[in-house]
């Protein structure tokens, strides 16, 4: 039996730190966490926050390796609207990578923050 989507986000998001945006530029500055941004590339060429590294969700797992070796650097990941980026998220996880949080608002909100 297949699971929707967003029964599966109520499972993954609860375990899954979330932050917004204005929390997660605070942070960054601080800590010299990688902002990442799981959207599309046609999306992220419209708008995109300042320092963002763009990594499709369906590549991320295979292209953040090989951009960050260190699994205690914070990450954040953002989408266009939260749902990707939290399970992009768990995903990071499973990796080994320890501080990944999500910016969980809307990507309009994050291009403005930064």
């Amino acid at each position: 039996m297949l699971t929707p989507v967003q029964d599966l986000l109520k499972i993954v998001k609860p375990t899954q730190r979330c932050i917004d945006a204005q929390q997660a530029k605070a942070e960054i500055a601080h800590n010299s966490g990688l902002l990442i941004d799981v959207r599309e590339p046609q999306e992220y060429s419209q708008k995109s926050a300042t320092g963002a590294v763009n990594i499709p969700r369906g590549l991320l797992e295979f292209k953040l390796p090989e951009i960050e070796k260190n699994a205690e650097r914070p990450i954040y990941v953002h989408c266009a609207a939260g749902s990707r980026a939290v399970l992009a998220a768990e995903q990071l996880t499973r990796l080994g990578y320890q501080n990944v949080s999500v910016i969980s608002c809307k990507a309009e909100e994050i291009c403005n923050t930064f």
